[in-house]
């Protein structure tokens, strides 16, 4: 059944979850061209955003960046972490309008606030999965930043912060009152992390809670997860996350499955074609040193399963340029025709 949020229609409800260091303009990409029907920026700091604006007019500017929605990865929403609501709204209202330097003249879709993030240094900050914690400062913070953008307005979120606290559908009914157009649950809490398995009890409890859409996020590794979920809860639709690492080839497996088509898992030149695709996007975009560097552990990932994957890994890892990436690749597929 179709989903649609704002201006967006998705016919399946794929979603690529925000991964920082992981979810960039490159990576959105693949995983568009795969079938993912929306995807989400890495996580943006509201403060990050607002403070480098004060900043003198040619300053390097380090957060707008992972905030520019490129043609080949529309539709897709910028996801804000912070605590306080005038600055989520503040960054939100730059955002939805493009008015801040480093805009690159296409709007997000939506704008999504962070209340997952369970790294120490964002929650120890009172950011990401401590609003969780926090209900009533985290419906202020959808609510400011609902009244400053026209945009739809998503939140992902976790079961709730500890076992002793999974407030999930509570605090559900509080930020869809706030004015939260969609939310997006994963089904461990935050001092679960990612073990053990991810609870799709939670996710059914707010999707019943709820009358906006709900989206299943959690352990999403095939097609059949995938399924499972949809089943299983009743949600709108399903975010991968951590099984699209080296695998955007996941979107195109799930969408197979839920038209009832056969799928065509890639031959190892395949997956190593779009590998070496996706690092030549990132150098061109962030230049060789940084481009190489952080394509490193994605070259890694998609070597994953190959005969001769190990000693790939420990060559790709001192890789400087694409030709290197090329050679080892090379090597591998000698190993897996």
């Amino acid at each position: 059944m179709a989903l649609t949020i704002g201006a967006v229609t998705l016919r399946h409800g794929l979603m690529l979850a925000p991964m920082a260091g992981v979810t960039d303009a490159s990576f959105r990409a693949i995983c568009r061209q795969m079938g993912a029907e929306y995807v989400v920026s890495e996580m943006v700091s509201a403060k990050g955003l607002c403070y480098e604006q004060r900043g003198r007019a040619g300053a390097p500017l380090r957060t707008a960046p992972l905030a520019k929605v490129y043609d080949t990865d529309a539709p897709m929403a910028v996801q804000l972490f912070g605590r306080e609501p005038d600055l989520m709204a503040k960054a939100a209202a730059l955002l939805a309008t493009g008015s801040y330097r480093g805009f690159s003249g296409l709007l997000p879709v939506a704008i999504d606030i962070n209340m997952g993030c369970p790294v120490a240094k964002v929650v120890s900050n009172g950011e990401g999965a401590a609003l969780l914690r926090e209900p009533e400062q985290a419906a202020a913070i959808v609510r400011a930043v609902k009244k400053a953008v026209s945009l739809p307005v998503t939140v992902k979120m976790r079961a709730g912060f500890d076992k002793e606290h999974r407030n999930a559908p509570e605090l559900a009914k509080r930020l869809e009152e706030a004015g939260a157009d969609l939310l997006v649950v994963h089904g461990r809490t935050r001092d679960q992390f990612y073990a053990p398995k991810s609870d799709n009890a939670i996710i059914a409890a707010v999707k019943k809670a709820v009358a906006i859409p709900v989206i299943g996020n959690g352990d999403i590794f095939t097609a059949d997860d995938a399924a499972h979920i949809l089943a299983e809860t009743g949600c709108d639709g399903v975010m991968p996350a951590r099984g699209t690492l080296g695998n955007p080839f996941l979107f195109a497996e799930i969408t197979a499955l839920l038209e009832n088509r056969p799928y065509l898992p890639p031959t190892p030149a395949e997956r190593l074609q779009t590998a070496l695709a996706q690092a030549a996007d990132m150098v061109e975009k962030k230049g060789v040193r940084t481009g190489v560097a952080e394509a490193r552990k994605h070259m890694a990932w998609y070597c994953r399963g190959l005969v001769g994957a190990a000693a790939a890994r420990g060559a790709l890892m001192q890789a400087t340029t694409t030709d290197d990436f090329r050679r080892v690749f090379d090597d591998l597929l000698a190993q897996n025709p």
